[in-house]
């Protein structure tokens, strides 16, 4: 498998990243590991989680993913196989969320025991933290790496100005500067990527590691009516692009998709994956099946003709 460089850290990963949202969640350990398994037997080596990862669960109290993939790899998964990806930031308790320093250096011990690793690869802010001087966290990240816990790092959920000043402060700090941005960006959620953040990233070469590149599953092609959405974990945020210009879009995967011998999915990721500033779209899935499917994009090349096709159909100014 062809790897790609991410931004200009000293990371190649594969085209699509695993993402762990799912494990301790709609996955259970045991499926976790399946999945992690098939994952690297296919020849990809992204993971993406967070700390937060599955706070929101019934009974659950954050960490759960970042548990589930360290014992993983105690039970001996290949760890310097893996570019492993985590996040900070988000709320996960009493006092604990945000991007201070103190916060910063308490949250990455907690990670590293619940991943049962001596470093993480890609250590991302999981949203800005406007309470912080930018200033702060980035050398709360910059000691990370110079104490070895740390490869490098990068940010999500950022508005394009406040990426752009944090990679201009890390630069007047003499610091490392966030190499990858994690954004939402798929066929049905266009604007707000292509038009504020895919021209900062793109000047300042980082990588992009975008997430709900099925749209909560919509881009699959299984909810096509509100009756599809029903008892479906994911249907309520699949719902909202039941429209007019939804519609429109599954049309054109549906005639991209026979056209290539592929899946709705496939389609979806392999037109992500023809997006220059596209480093490596994220995927969740809960079962083996559903992510060999899922793999399958990294193969397929679409047609120029495919591309316009999709691309009008779901350009952000079209007519709903």
């Amino acid at each position: 498998m062809t790897l790609r460089k991410l931004g200009n850290a000293d990371l190649s990963v594969s085209p699509i990243a695993f993402g762990g949202n799912v494990f301790g969640w709609t996955a259970d350990a045991r499926q976790s590991f399946n999945l992690l398994d098939a994952w690297c037997d296919a020849g990809f080596n992204f993971v993406d989680t967070a700390d937060v990862y599955s706070y929101w669960a019934p009974g659950n109290r954050g960490g759960e993913s970042e548990e589930i993939i360290g014992q993983w790899f105690a039970r001996g998964a290949p760890r310097d196989r893996i570019v492993l990806a985590t996040k900070v930031g988000k709320p996960m308790g009493e006092g604990k969320r945000g991007l201070s320093a103190a916060y910063i250096r308490e949250a990455v011990d907690a990670s590293l025991r619940r991943l049962r690793t001596d470093y993480i690869d890609l250590y991302q802010a999981h949203a800005d933290d406007p309470d912080t001087p930018l200033e702060e966290t980035l050398t709360a990240f910059a000691e990370l790496i110079q104490a070895g816990k740390v490869r490098a790092i990068g940010a999500s959920n950022y508005t394009g100005e406040r990426f752009a000043a944090a990679r201009a402060a890390s630069r007047q700090l003499g610091v490392p500067g966030y190499e990858s941005l994690q954004p939402e960006y798929n066929l049905v959620e266009r604007a707000h990527y292509e038009q504020e953040l895919e021209p900062v990233v793109t000047r300042e070469g980082v990588g992009v590691i975008s997430y709900y590149s099925l749209a909560s599953g919509f881009l699959s092609g299984k909810y096509r009516s509100q009756a599809d959405l029903q008892g479906r974990a994911r249907g309520a945020a699949a719902g909202k692009y039941l429209d007019a210009r939804g519609l429109r879009v599954l049309a054109a995967l549906d005639a991209v998709a026979k056209d290539h011998d592929a899946t709705p999915a496939q389609i979806s990721l392999a037109w992500l994956l023809a997006r220059p500033s596209i480093t490596a779209p994220i995927v969740s899935a809960t079962s083996v099946a559903q992510l060999q499917e899922l793999a399958g994009a990294a193969t397929l090349h679409l047609s120029s003709d495919a591309l316009a096709r999709l691309d009008a159909a779901s350009a952000p100014d079209a007519a709903c």
